[in-house]
């Protein structure tokens, strides 16, 4: 009796949705498509920072500098620069957010956090490479540093471990 219920229900969706219950079937697909689409273009927005995974966004700090720094778990002088990083994020006298992208690319929030918490990192990280919101190609070397204007535009791009002084001096107007 359950059976023959529910394949009228679905005769019942398949007739409000075109008659058939394959078409109906292949809209509820669509439908459900549309909406991962437009869920996964939206995610670049909000990111997860780097201590306890809150929202993070680049919109939210639009209009300030930005150190964004691409890194790897497996990259020994990206391990070697992140408390040179988390020195700048931590300092008061520094008018800039630095801001990490990991390169391994993790699947997951929970392994994101894994690879934050293995490289010590205290500054936001996001998920979303932000090349393509400024207009600047990939890294291919890492460490890359990119130094980003308030306005958006790259100032410059420092490839290979940098100290401190490094990512401050590259700050200063030239």
């Amino acid at each position: 009796m359950r059976e023959k219920k529910r394949k009228i229900m679905i005769g019942k969706v398949g007739t409000m949705m075109g008659r058939n219950p394959a078409t109906g079937r292949v809209l509820k697909i669509i439908a459900l498509s549309i909406a991962l689409v437009s869920w996964v273009a939206g995610c670049d927005s909000v990111d997860r920072s780097s201590k306890d995974a809150t929202p993070f966004s680049l919109d939210a700090v639009s209009g300030t500098t930005l150190i964004v720094n691409y890194w790897a778990t497996w990259c020994g002088p990206c391990i070697t620069e992140i408390p040179e990083l988390n020195a700048i994020h931590r300092s008061e006298d520094v008018d800039a957010q630095v801001v990490g992208f990991n390169f391994d690319a993790p699947s997951s929030v929970a392994q994101q956090q894994a690879d934050i918490a293995r490289m010590g990192i205290e500054f936001p990280v996001v998920t979303n490479d932000p090349a393509a919101k400024f207009g600047y190609a990939v890294p291919q070397v890492l460490p890359t540093t990119v130094i980003i204007s308030k306005d958006g535009s790259v100032l410059t791009t420092l490839v290979g471990p940098q100290t401190e002084t490094d990512v401050l001096a590259a700050l200063q107007p030239q």
